[in-house]
């Protein structure tokens, strides 16, 4: 009896094809999906009909090796084939440079979003007619302009060729500001059915002018979706001010996504903490014509309205924000002034704006703590909030808005904050601890002092010493506080100056800190029990050439093996700056420093890594070196290894000890690319020696 019922039990295979389909549509991990499709016939079939997004990362001359399965593709990605960024990449696969793309189109035959690196016009010209319904398409471009007379020849092809075309994506191609608006006016049908314009790009030397801008919107009257970089500094021809303003309103009324940038904003360097946060002029934006420029734009969900130059007395301007954009969900601000007036307990200014999401405040001068509280208070429904630049906020004030948002709020950055160290920046987070799930702050280990690499303090004696004084005695307590005495807001000590209490949410991990500074107090600072820590990214930022050299031998990766799930990495150096050749007498080159930062990393058991070689901007050389090179390969549990920047090919071969990695690439994704290779650098043969090594290897799993 019980055999027989073992033998009708049902199992995952019987559910309906409909079912499984809908289950497969929901696993977006690659790995996964290659796993399901191992089971039975059933299964690869199931997930070769839902697989809809696929990166191709082989080599282009291998037409061959092109997979045929995935005829349900609808998104393809090929700026990742080899080589990398190479203007020959269709002509590479025979002599016939129409071949690839044609293999390419009976593969995928439902494409209609593209992602390719289009060095030069002629690719789109031998790609897009394969596919005459495509409606997205993103180009990537890190190396610099063809020298073409003729403005906007690059991406004139989309509008050729694609007459479906709805969203285009330049946010990583270089481009001049003058190439848009006279494709678009050259092509109005086209640009009239448009309905997402990303011209978000971080190369450009100068951002969109007013008059431009203008003929942008103007042309593009469908945009639900508008993001640009723009020239507010006064002292420019052309800045933005509030006419421009009230333009993009008139002529896109149906803008859902609006990013305004000012270029100089727009980079990823680290503000001056000490700068008390107003800049030498104000841009020309009044609080009149913000409110006009709101009042057009009532379906706008995601504002992001960076500027570096200031925009003063905004609060009245952003309490028109709440009622004229009811939508509103993401709000980024950035130079403005006056937010919240916080008068008594009266809520004002972006505290009004009650159903936002996502905050995010930027070098706000008179930010205070009481400002804080009242957007705690206000902004109910925050499960992002980010503040970067903000001078006179302090850890009282961010606790208490941890204590008001803790049913909410899951992803935190704090950034440049003159009075939150790293150590005040965790500590303002206790109420939030075991719920957020993304956090950012800087490395800056203010009052810590190390012994022989040691750290010997206790986090618990200064909160606890100076709770009174922040938070008041028992009897003159804070309303706000989330604990329910006094004696609570002190983190129980497990002896050694650590919290005892645990990040057990806490997935992904972002520091800054600077060049020269050690990472090995991070533990201790507070974050020594984070059990579900999956993904890490490390800023090192700096000039190399007029530091001291570290204390240390080694920059301090090996603490990271306190937590367990660690498998994906992002070490950046690319704003670390030395000399990449002969250094002066007392100065270390870049070859030492990259040993002192990834002195350790061979002690993590990582999956993934993602790393930017420290530079040399008088030579634009971001490279890595010998000791980068044998340091890297003691990684034996990586998989995949993304180098941004150029190798030698001997350097490069150390990389095949990693018993298990299957994915590498070097990739040249910043600007200026460099143009030709060195003698000395990684060329075209010199990656396909490396690539044939590597595909060679037999691999376990």
């Amino acid at each position: 009896m019980a055999s027989s019922s073992m033998a009708m039990a049902a199992t995952m295979n019987d559910l309906p094809d409909v079912i499984l389909s809908i289950i497969f549509s929901a696993v977006s991990d690659t790995r996964t999906r290659n796993s399901l499709s191992l089971v039975n016939r059933k299964f690869l079939a199931l997930e070769r009909s839902t697989r809809t997004s696929l990166t191709l990362r082989g080599k282009a001359r291998d037409i061959y090796m092109i997979p045929t399965c995935f005829r349900s593709v609808t998104h393809l990605d090929l700026s990742l084939l080899s080589p990398w960024g190479r203007s020959d990449l269709l002509s590479t696969a025979s002599s016939d440079p129409f071949l690839l793309a044609y293999r390419l189109r009976l593969a995928f035959p439902l494409v209609t979003s593209l992602t390719v690196y289009a060095r030069s016009p002629s690719t789109l010209h031998i790609l897009l007619p394969q596919w005459p319904n495509l409606s997205h398409v993103k180009l990537i471009r890190w190396h610099q302009r063809s020298s073409s007379p003729h403005l906007g020849n690059d991406v004139a092809p989309l509008f050729e060729h694609c007459q479906a075309l709805r969203s285009i994506d330049l946010s990583s191609f270089y481009y001049w500001t003058e190439d848009i608006p006279p494709v678009l006016q050259a092509f109005p049908a086209v640009s009239k059915a448009l309905t997402c314009l990303d011209l978000l790009t971080f190369s450009l030397t100068d951002g969109f002018k007013s008059e431009e801008i203008q003929a942008i919107t103007a042309a593009c009257p469908s945009l639900t979706r508008l993001l640009l970089v723009c020239i507010f500094d006064p002292s420019y021809f052309g800045c933005v001010g509030d006419e421009t303003l009230l333009a993009i309103a008139a002529n896109c009324p149906r803008l859902r996504v609006l990013h305004l940038v000012d270029m100089a904003s727009l980079g990823s360097t680290r503000g001056d903490p000490e700068d008390d946060g107003y800049t030498r002029e104000d841009a020309r934006i009044t609080k009149v014509g913000l409110v006009d420029f709101f009042t057009g734009l009532p379906l706008l969900q995601e504002l992001v309205l960076d500027f570096y130059h200031n925009v003063r007395d905004s609060a009245l301007a952003l309490e028109a924000l709440h009622s004229k954009c009811p939508e509103l969900k993401l709000l980024k601000l950035g130079q403005f002034h006056g937010i919240c007036m916080a008068i008594e307990s009266q809520l004002d200014g972006v505290a009004l704006c009650s159903g936002l999401v996502s905050l995010t405040i930027k070098n706000s001068a008179d930010l205070t703590n009481m400002g804080l509280i009242e957007i705690g208070r206000g902004c109910c429904n925050l499960a992002r909030f980010e503040v970067e630049g903000c001078k006179k906020i302090t850890m009282k004030g961010m606790r208490t808005l941890a204590s008001l948002l803790h049913k909410t709020l899951i992803e935190v950055k704090i950034s440049c904050c003159k009075n939150l160290d790293a150590v005040a920046s965790l500590r303002s987070l206790e109420p939030i601890q075991g719920r957020i799930e993304r956090l950012h702050f800087d490395c800056v280990w203010k009052g810590l002092e190390e012994d022989g690499g040691i750290l010997c303090f206790d986090l618990n004696e200064g909160l606890c010493q100076s709770g009174e004084h922040e938070y008041g005695s028992k009897r003159k307590k804070s309303k706000y506080s989330s604990d329910p005495d006094s004696s609570s807001s002190c983190m129980q000590s497990n002896g050694n100056g650590m919290f005892s209490k645990s990040w057990d949410r806490l997935k992904y991990l972002s520091l800054w800190i600077g060049a020269g500074v050690l990472l090995t107090p991070l533990p201790t600072a507070g974050l020594y029990d984070c059990p579900n820590l999956e993904e890490i990214r490390i800023k090192v930022e700096g000039d190399c050439r007029t530091g001291h050299k570290p204390s240390k031998s080694e920059f301090g990766l090996s603490c990271l093996v306190y937590y367990p799930r660690l498998s994906k990495m992002q070490l950046d150096c690319s704003d670390t700056i030395g000399f990449a050749l002969t250094a002066p007498s007392g100065q270390m080159d870049l070859s030492l420093w990259e040993r002192f930062f990834l002195n350790g990393i061979g002690n993590l058991s990582l999956y993934e890594l993602d790393y930017w070689p420290p530079q040399d901007r008088d030579v634009n050389q971001r490279s890595l070196s010998l000791p980068g090179a044998g340091l890297l390969a003691e990684c034996l549990a990586m998989r995949k290894l993304f180098i941004h920047g150029t190798a030698h090919e001997h350097f490069i071969m150390f990389l095949l000890r990693i018993p298990n990695l299957r994915d590498v690439q070097l990739r040249e994704d910043y600007y200026p690319a460099p143009e030709n290779d060195t003698c000395t650098e990684m060329r075209v043969g010199s990656c396909s020696r490396f690539e044939d090594a590597l595909n060679g290897r037999q691999i376990l799993d």
